[in-house]
């Protein structure tokens, strides 16, 4: 559906034009939408779509306003039965009967055979060949006007019962010379549109491991806590302990469900075999196990459906019957690469076990949450209970504090009418609110602040989820709000235009690094011009962030992530190497060609924390951007990248990063070119500009936003990651941006004066 066109057309109607003289070209507009703009029912808007002209030539104006939504569940409207032809009362009623049960129609064809040449006689004398399947009785032969067509067999089912016995008959159809039977190519949409039909992982290399799934075990011997164990030709790994069900309540039938991937060499694991062996954890009792040879183990490459897991009966063990070995494991086997579905959930043979935290050196992909503006225009607040002991000549000071989750905006004085008890601001507070709305609320205090210390004259909640969302600068009509005090009394009103802006793009980055300038309601969306391809295949002569051992050997835990739109992708963390290997790739899709995309480079550290310990931070190790207008279609970009960061002693070199990156725009004119054209930000920007100021203060709020919504997941992506690859001190003052803007400033009065 996100490729589907909807489009509208306005005319106008001739035959109602009062005097006569309507125009000649009757078409007023029309409006293209596309399927990616369309929202759930339940979540549309009114939105107001300036009309389109068809030629240069046309003369069109105006808007048109839309509510577009759509609906998962298919209509439950039930078609109109039709009526049975009538029938002769000399028909008899069990076949009518039997006609109105479920028929199942077989048709059988047969290819073009060489035939002798014919005379075609008349049906009614001489019918084609026909092969009976079972001759009926003479005296329950229907008429021949009512019988079936001869080229189709029924067969007719009644409650389980072998079919009645009737006269129809299968014929086999003997095709024309003349027809085609090569195969034919299916015409559509799906077929022609290949942006997001890319060959996945063929801008890395192939990385082949040897994947391992437990799955369970039954009939296992007498045992506490049982777990398996892995051994190949330089791995030995353990999995966690089997998992006791409520169905089977019982050691001998535990549950894993884990995959394991090993690093794979065919060469070397030629004439060597994979043993899994289980055992009993606190008395390390051998339990079974069972042996493959690598030679004979199944290549598996997307998109191959699943290796199906399979019994496999434990052997091995002693004689008697205190070490018996019984029962059967449940697993799977197979060759893959890193493009395996199974790979971003396996657990690596280098990874640290069994610490729960292995889950933060796996790759994962975030999303960030959708947030909105929220702006609250206070208006007046009346029937305040001020306080009766003022000094004369003193006006009292009436301030209206707006709180949304860690944001917080006061507005300034308020006026005091002096035709009734009331305080006027008309003043605009901005704030940054992130789906699900259901879990934020706003909070407005109203305070006195005349003297030293606030008093609190009342306050009132609001739940986002209440608010009104708007695309457009259209007018929202105000509405008043009850101030409640501590016993839940009346304490005045406030009068408060509050809406959700979905026009504006919530900026999370600085703006000459911005990966995406789509607005937030879906509605106003343009459909994607191509898909990035960004494959991280490694780095290379990266230095020392911690030190390891005794002897204080240096190591690096080394993972990489990438940022572009909305989505946030993190390749797995490689264990002490100064030279890791990823071979990951992933797709973005591009709405924009004046977008950067972000990848840095950290050293993991997170993983080493301890339940209940201290969390540890991510180390930085550099970061790059790329931008995707400098990007020729469908060419792949294999390069090395340094990764630069900046410490106290100045710019520091810490290695390279190789990176392979390809833009594939299917259509380049217009589309693409077409951009270059509009105005960069939405439309909301240009009607109800934001201050500069402004725009940088919620920048940092949609910054912590997308933190915390990101340190909420599992694995976390901890807010050190996020800061750096989203610049929150980039418009922070310091001495190296003075120095060099004071070089540039000399060199330009230097060039000038010369």
């Amino acid at each position: 559906m996100d490729y589907d066109e909807l489009n509208i057309e306005v005319f106008n109607d001739k035959r109602y034009s009062g005097n006569g003289n309507a125009r000649r070209n009757h078409f007023l507009g029309r409006v293209k939408l596309y399927g990616s703009q369309f929202v759930k029912k339940g979540e549309e808007g009114l939105v107001y779509y300036t009309l389109e002209k068809k030629s240069v030539f046309n003369w069109i104006r105006g808007e048109l306003g839309l509510k577009i939504s759509y609906c998962d569940e298919p209509s439950e409207e039930q078609p109109q039965e039709q009526q049975p032809p009538p029938q002769s009362q000399e028909q008899p009623h069990a076949p009518e009967e039997v006609m109105k049960k479920p028929v199942f129609v077989v048709m059988e064809e047969h290819p073009t055979m060489p035939v002798h040449t014919h005379v075609q006689l008349p049906p009614r004398e001489h019918s084609p060949p026909f092969i009976r399947v079972q001759a009926p009785p003479p005296g329950n032969e229907p008429p021949q006007d009512n019988a079936p067509p001869p080229e189709l067999r029924r067969m007719q089912i009644a409650n389980g019962m072998p079919p009645p016995i009737t006269s129809d008959r299968m014929k086999f159809i003997r095709r024309s010379a003349s027809e085609n039977y090569s195969p034919k190519i299916i015409t559509g949409k799906a077929i022609g549109d290949t942006s997001e039909r890319i060959q996945a992982f063929d801008l890395v290399e192939p990385m082949q491991y040897l994947f391992v799934r437990i799955v369970k075990a039954r009939g296992l011997s007498q045992n506490e806590n049982p777990n398996v164990r892995i051994r190949t030709l330089s791995h030995l790994v353990r999995s966690m302990p089997g998992k006791i069900t409520p169905a089977t309540d019982s050691p001998a039938n535990p549950e894993w469900n884990q995959v394991f991937a090993f690093a794979y060499n065919k060469d070397a694991a030629a004439a060597s075999t994979l043993e899994i062996s289980v055992w009993d954890g606190p008395s390390e009792k051998f339990l079974g196990g069972v042996c493959f040879d690598l030679s004979d183990v199944p290549v598996r490459d997307p998109p191959d459906s699943p290796l199906a897991p399979q019994w496999y009966h434990l052997e091995g063990g002693a004689i008697d019957d205190q070490n018996r070995v019984s029962g059967d494991l449940q697993l799977s086997v197979w060759i893959g690469t890193q493009a395996d579905e199974a790979f971003p959930e396996s657990w690596s043979a280098d990874e640290p076990q069994p610490q729960p935290s292995v889950s933060y050196t796996r790759p994962k992909v975030y999303q960030s949450p959708k947030m909105w503006y929220l702006r609250v225009t206070v208006i007046e607040a009346q029937d305040l209970h001020i306080l009766p002991n003022l000094p004369p000549l003193t006006a009292p000071e009436i301030r209206v504090k707006a709180q949304l989750g860690f944001q917080s905006a006061r507005t300034r004085r308020g006026s005091m009418s002096h035709h009734a008890p009331a305080f006027h601001w008309n003043e605009d507070l901005l704030f940054v609110a992130g789906e699900p709305l259901d879990q934020d609320s706003l909070i407005l205090l109203v305070e006195d602040r005349t003297a030293r210390d606030p008093v609190l004259l009342g306050h009132t909640m609001i739940s986002l989820e209440s608010i009104e969302q708007r695309h457009d600068d259209r007018h929202v009509a105000s509405k008043w709000y009850n101030l409640n005090g501590g016993d839940g009394s009346y304490f005045g009103r406030l009068n408060l235009r509050i809406c959700l802006e979905g026009g504006y793009h919530v900026l999370d980055e600085p703006s000459q690094f911005c990966s995406d300038f789509r607005p937030t309601a879906k509605q106003l969306w343009k459909p994607s011009i191509g898909v990035l391809e960004l494959g991280i295949l490694g780095c290379r002569g990266l230095l020392p962030m911690k030190s390891t051992g005794s002897q204080g050997k240096g190591s690096t835990d080394s993972y990489c992530v990438a940022k572009y739109g909305k989505k946030w992708v993190r390749t797995r963390t490689v264990m002490d190497s100064f030279d890791p290997r990823w071979n990951e790739q992933y797709t973005w899709q591009v709405y924009d060609p004046c977008t950067v995309l972000t990848i840095g480079v950290f050293d993991n550290w997170r993983m080493f924390a301890v339940d209940g310990g201290d969390e540890k931070v991510d180390c930085r190790i550099g970061k790059i951007r790329i931008r995707v207008s400098t990007l020729e279609s469908n060419k792949v970009y294999m390069n090395s990248y340094p990764l630069m960061v900046l410490t106290r002693s100045g710019l520091k070199k810490m290695g390279e990063i190789e990176l392979a990156v390809r833009f594939v725009c299917p259509s380049l004119l217009p589309d693409t070119c077409g951009v270059y054209g509009q105005p960069m930000l939405p439309r909301m920007h240009y009607l109800r500009p934001l201050g500069v100021a402004q725009q940088e203060a919620l920048r940092i709020a949609a910054t912590k936003t997308v933190a915390m919504w990101l340190g909420r997941s599992e694995p976390a992506l901890g807010p050190e990651v996020v800061k750096f690859m989203l610049d929150v001190d980039s418009n922070t003052w310091s001495m190296r941006k003075s120095k060099a803007n004071w070089i540039r400033i000399v060199a330009v009065i230097g060039y000038l004066a010369s």
